[in-house]
């Protein structure tokens, strides 16, 4: 049975949506054009945002043309749900450092620090390591750079695969910690403890009686930050290579009658 906060839409479904490189350009603000199919969609059906980045850093992107993100949204996850909104008003969340403890995060942050020290890579800059609410945010670069420099580094992660060796040495370095690194954006990846990927906003939604829950993203492929919601039962997903494509997609999904 729908949920009567969600009675009045015309089609019964949830259409959820990776915020970088689905909703916005990474890491920049989103389109006119894309606020304007989002009013639409709402129209039509119930609309949610699922974002791995702090509540900050996603709103400050979809702040557009004076709105209020938590208003156009009617659900929004940041930091894949630990940091849940339904109808602007927030929900339950949980924390990193009381999963983990102190101690075992110490001794994970410092090998970081230490393995990013010996590496060699052509730019760094800063922030190598963002501690969140829910999670960790690793960059070999240093979230601190400009978007010139953002892209050269993607082009060379995408030849050199230094994320991926950087991952690969973790999961075997903290085998026995219980957490997931999921690689996301251009620059950088999360870790998090295992379950508490983006399908963890599913169950802030699943009981809301939505008669199928899409979602949209761009890193869809084993390892990227949209798989594990993208391939989950309970969601049909649309892998989508850019706003562009999101607004086409959704327009004949959702729009076309």
């Amino acid at each position: 049975m729908v949920s009567a906060d969600f009675a009045n839409r015309p089609q019964n479904k949830l259409v959820l949506f990776d915020v970088d490189d689905t909703l916005t350009p990474p890491r920049q603000p989103a389109t006119t054009e894309m606020i304007n199919l989002l009013r639409k969609l709402k129209d039509q059906v119930v609309i949610g945002f699922v974002g791995g980045s702090d509540l900050v850093k996603i709103t400050s992107q979809l702040s557009v043309d004076g709105i209020n993100p938590l208003e156009l949204f009617d659900f929004g996850f940041a930091e894949n749900g630990l940091i849940a909104y339904k109808l602007g008003k927030k929900q339950a969340s949980q924390s990193f450092i009381n999963y983990i403890g102190e101690e075992r995060y110490k001794k994970l942050v410092n090998f970081i620090l230490h393995y990013l020290a010996d590496m060699d890579i052509p730019i760094k800059r800063g922030t190598f390591v963002e501690f969140r609410n829910g999670m960790i945010n690793v960059s070999p670069m240093g979230r601190n750079a400009t978007i010139d420099e953002r892209n050269e580094f993607a082009a060379y992660d995408k030849i050199h695969k230094v994320r991926e060796a950087f991952v690969d040495v973790l999961r075997e370095k903290f085998a026995d910690y219980g957490l997931t690194y999921s690689i996301g954006g251009q620059i950088s990846f999360d870790v998090f403890p295992s379950g508490w990927d983006k399908t963890y906003c599913l169950r802030f939604v699943e009981q809301e009686g939505f008669d199928e829950i899409h979602f949209f993203g761009d890193k869809t492929y084993k390892g990227g930050n949209d798989y594990e919601i993208f391939t989950d039962a309970r969601t049909i997903g649309h892998s989508v290579k850019g706003p562009a494509d999101t607004i086409r997609i959704c327009t004949e999904l959702f729009l076309s009658s």
